[in-house]
């Protein structure tokens, strides 16, 4: 069967337990035709770049789906006519991506780096994007 991922976007004023029942409604739907859902992530309440529909954020869903094509269209025909969903897009990929996605990854990796307390005062650091300034007057 055909693989796709899917983001989709939901209303701020929408709490967190009912993307995630609106998430399983969805999943039902490819159910009933044929299809399957390989994974959920829930990217949470996050910034869009612009207003959508009066909305300044939107909780964040990414869907990994293995399901016929007609199924999909489905899904998609009743994200279009529910109104806790802003925006969605759906692509067919060859494989679907094992792990976490690349945007669980950049929070992941966030913890990882050091601290600016930890690198030491700038005055110790070098900057290597600017020449040294002569010594002396002009």
């Amino acid at each position: 069967m055909p693989l796709y991922e899917c983001v989709l976007l939901a209303r701020q004023e929408v709490s967190a337990p009912q993307v995630e029942a609106l998430v399983e409604e969805f999943s039902n739907v490819l159910a009933q035709g044929g299809g399957s859902v390989a994974k959920k992530e829930f990217w949470g309440l996050r910034n869009i770049a612009y207003r959508v529909k009066k909305n300044r954020k939107a909780h964040y869903v990414l869907l990994n789906i293995d399901s016929p094509s007609a199924a999909v269209k489905e899904m998609e025909r009743q994200m279009s006519l529910n109104e806790d969903v802003l925006r969605y897009l759906t692509v067919r990929v060859e494989e679907l991506e094992e792990g976490p996605s690349a945007m669980m990854q950049a929070k992941n990796s966030r913890d990882d780096r050091p601290r600016r307390e930890e690198r030491g005062p700038r005055e110790d650091r070098p900057r290597e994007d600017r020449p040294r300034r002569a010594e002396g007057g002009e």
